[in-house]
């Protein structure tokens, strides 16, 4: 009996580190072929001046040479520039479904796990008088203190032992995204909600670096605010996001346990049974610490990974993925299925479901035609109810609004100031339009509700939960035509037409030179803008 207790516990002692390795000291990523790390809503490096791509393709010899040193492995594809769109990933080659085009040791990443972070060398190094302060910071925040002590402070990355040096020289150092336009720019983009995001995110990354000089006056004198919006817009457009977390496969634990068994059972101590006990503990422990509790704790793993973090981002047609490679403990990029790129073509993944507030706020561009496009528009409350009136030939009938109201349905008069979440947020209650799916269906539901007659109000109970459906093929024609005049209202409101913004971005084109980038950003994102609440207008004819 004693036998089979102390085996037991010798390997519950072997898979100990197993287990307490999913502590939050640990900063090497998991994830697990074929786990696909989706990239944050960061992902895309902006387009840079002509100019300044130039001069980074060139530094991007000394990147290469440093990446095949260092054990990055590569093939068929390398780092080019293609119009306008700065660096990305190109073939040199025709590539077929499921090729391995690039491979990066983990230990060259920069990471992040939420909701808290241990990094030992930016807490002992910039952080030793407040540590928490760097625990704490958001995801991005957090890795722009990696990149400017690796940038600025001490190249020597002492995990991989190697200096980091020609990696940081290869990475953009401007960005054309709103947070650095002038009032009057962000005005031209004719969209309240996208200049109340970008106040919103100025004013929380200004408060987050003021939180981090005032805990470390080593971090307030090696780094300024600038060199902290750099690196925050670095993290923002160059990293992957995970929902696992803890290490890469360790075989020492298994191969430990194969050699305790098979003493276990040569000298007499104990069954078969038992030693299978004792080794299951060990496999179980694997399976809790990298599968079962990143997933019930809702750890999420943010990484920069070189040479991979060149790809640019398409919506839709991708032709590469990248994923976490659980047993060789790194990330790759590879080619999809069936996106396959033919020679000298650029090689783009997907970064999920990202509207052209998103693309613009933090990666500096807008895709036309973007299927995952939103427009906010103002909350029911702001609608000129005598308008929709005239519109669908009925009147509002008492009761409705204040219900309407009570619901939630209304939106609120004002938006809330202390939110630190620096999307294009729509935390006024806005009623929101996709590309996808339309119209909100609580709108639909609430504008079902709103134009009801007498009739209609009396037989739901004056309930507007029972508006959810339809309730009659006149009220629901009254709806949408409600609906319609608000959204004809809203591309009415606008400073310039279609037509005129199409029209400018042509003379655009034909200048060679003279424009900033954000002037055409501008018009472009505009127009992207007034084109889905056309499509909207025509939706509800």
């Amino acid at each position: 009996m004693l036998s089979r207790y102390y085996f037991q516990f010798v390997i519950l002692a072997v898979s100990l580190p197993v287990i307490s390795s999913f502590s939050p000291v640990q900063t090497q990523p998991l994830g697990g072929r074929p786990m696909t790390f989706t990239p944050s809503l960061s992902a895309v490096k902006t387009a840079s001046p002509e100019g300044s791509t130039s001069a980074r393709l060139k530094r991007t010899t000394a990147f290469t040479d440093w990446a095949k040193a260092n054990d990055i492995k590569y093939a068929g594809i390398e780092v080019s520039s293609g119009g306008n769109s700065g660096l990305g990933l190109y073939s040199t080659q025709s590539l077929t479904p499921n090729t391995l085009l690039i491979q990066v040791p983990s230990k060259l990443t920069l990471s992040v796990e939420t909701p808290n972070d241990y990094n030992i060398v930016m807490e002992k190094e910039l952080f030793a008088s407040n540590p928490k302060a760097y625990r704490n910071a958001p995801w991005y925040a957090a890795l722009s203190v990696q990149l400017n002590y690796y940038d600025k402070v001490n190249a020597n990355n002492s995990k991989a032992g190697v200096s980091m040096t020609p990696w940081m020289d290869s990475l953009p150092r401007k960005f054309d995204t709103p947070i650095h336009w002038s009032e009057s720019s962000l005005k031209e983009l004719q969209y309240t909600p996208m200049m109340e995001a970008v106040a919103l995110q100025q004013r929380v990354w200004r408060n987050q670096y003021d939180m981090f000089a005032a805990a470390s006056k080593d971090f307030a004198s090696r780094v300024s605010y600038d060199d902290f919006v750099w690196g925050c817009e670095t993290a923002r457009s160059r990293a992957f996001s995970g929902a696992y977390s803890g290490s890469a496969f360790n075989p020492i634990p298994y191969a430990t346990v194969a050699v305790c068994v098979a003493a276990y059972l040569a000298l007499g101590l104990g069954t078969i049974e038992q030693a299978a006990n004792g080794a299951a503990l060990v496999v179980c422990g694997t399976i809790l610490r990298d599968f079962v509790l990143p997933k019930l704790l809702k750890v999420q793993k943010y990484v920069i990974c070189p040479l991979i973090d060149m790809a640019n981002h398409v919506g839709v047609g991708a032709t590469g993925n990248v994923a976490f490679e659980y047993f060789s403990d790194g990330f790759s990029l590879s080619v999809l299925e069936p996106g396959v790129p033919d020679a000298g073509s650029e090689v783009f993944i997907q970064y999920g479901p990202r509207n052209n507030d998103q693309l613009l706020q933090y990666y500096g561009f807008v895709e036309s035609e973007n299927v995952h496009d939103v427009y906010i528009l103002p909350p029911i409350r702001q609608w000129d109810i005598r308008a929709l009136e005239v519109a669908c030939g009925r009147m509002v009938g008492p009761g409705r609004l204040e219900k309407l109201d009570r619901a939630g349905l209304l939106g609120r008069e004002s938006s809330i100031d202390s939110s630190s979440n620096t999307e294009a947020a729509n935390d006024i209650g806005g009623v929101v339009l996709t590309r996808a799916t339309g119209i909100d269906p609580a709108v639909i539901q609430a504008l079902r509700a709103l134009v009801s007659s007498d009739a209609e109000w009396e037989e739901s109970g004056e309930a507007i939960g029972n508006f959810a459906v339809q309730v009659s093929p006149e009220n629901e024609r009254a709806a949408k035509l409600a609906i319609q005049r608000a959204i004809e209202l809203e591309l009415e409101s606008k400073a310039t037409t279609m037509e005129e913004d199409e029209n400018l971005l042509k003379v655009f084109q034909a200048k060679s030179g003279g424009l900033e980038e954000e002037e055409v950003l501008a018009v472009k994102f505009r127009l992207e803008k007034k084109k889905l609440l056309k499509e909207a207008i025509n939706n509800m004819r």
